[in-house]
């Protein structure tokens, strides 16, 4: 079976697939948003990812969520309750971590089948 690397860079590609599956970078929101707005931010480049592959939001698998705070929870599900395909939920889990750089409030990792 083949693997194809989309956007590739020196450390990560930020999409590979394997066989019928897609799977992707953490993708974090802009500097400077609140948590929501980094959701929204971290969702369009998933949904735009996806898209690249030949895949989208209705195709995934699992969802990983790390939030600098857990006490964002709420305010992340806010819009992630409004973008998920409500027919299709994946498995997800959300935890809290140090993530990469302070700015950095929300990151989403996914996986997902390919169309």
């Amino acid at each position: 079976m083949s693997i194809k690397r989309l956007e590739v860079g020196p450390r990560m590609s930020q999409a590979v697939i394997h066989g019928n599956v897609v799977y992707l970078a953490g993708q974090v929101g802009k500097d400077g948003e609140d948590v929501a707005a980094q959701t929204r931010s971290a969702l369009a480049e998933v949904d735009r990812l996806l898209a690249l592959a030949g895949s989208n939001k209705s195709k995934i698998l699992s969802a990983t969520i790390w939030l600098a705070d857990i006490a964002d929870f709420a305010e992340m599900n806010s819009v992630w309750d409004a973008w998920v395909d409500p027919q299709n939920t994946p498995a997800r889990a959300t935890g809290e971590a140090k993530l990469a750089a302070p700015r950095y409030k929300v990151e989403v990792i996914v996986t997902a089948a390919l169309d």
